[in-house]
């Protein structure tokens, strides 16, 4: 085998611990998620909203990583709940919010422990947690 064969063995590639990593992550929400109606990209999108209550679509998206295809479903689906309200612009009617609505609000108390529940379950030091969490920021930030 070549040197340029090596490198497409799967265990040199850093994007397959990303992703093999962030599916079990994701997976150990669902449970809890569950409990409260929300799929783990609906839980994200409401973290924003909890934080933020109103934004524009397309800075939701941006701030998520998430095109339309796929957040306008995920809105659609809050909206359906109750949890979410969208509206135009007064200012400008091509900008399009996502505001959150007081049911929306009220879920916020029945999430509060999932950050925590999830870091119960997730074998990794605090330390290394947090090294982690800025290594991958920085990619965020530069990708």
């Amino acid at each position: 085998m070549t040197d340029d064969y090596e490198m497409l063995k799967l265990d040199r590639q850093l994007c397959f611990p990303l992703y093999a990593v962030s599916r079990e992550v994701v997976k150990k929400y669902k449970p809890y998620l569950d409990e409260i109606d929300l799929t783990y990209t609906q839980y994200i999108t409401m973290m924003v909203l909890w934080e933020q209550e109103e934004i524009t679509v397309k800075d939701l998206g941006s701030k998520l990583f998430l095109d339309s295809g796929t957040l306008t479903p995920v809105l659609n689906a809050l909206e359906k709940k109750g949890l979410v309200a969208r509206r135009r612009s007064e200012t400008d009617k091509r900008d399009v919010y996502a505001v959150i609505t007081e049911a929306g609000m009220a879920l916020r108390e029945q999430a509060a422990e999932i950050p925590a529940k999830i870091g119960a379950c997730v074998p990794i030091s605090p330390e290394d947690a947090m090294t982690l969490y800025r290594i991958l920021h920085e990619l965020m930030d530069k990708l």
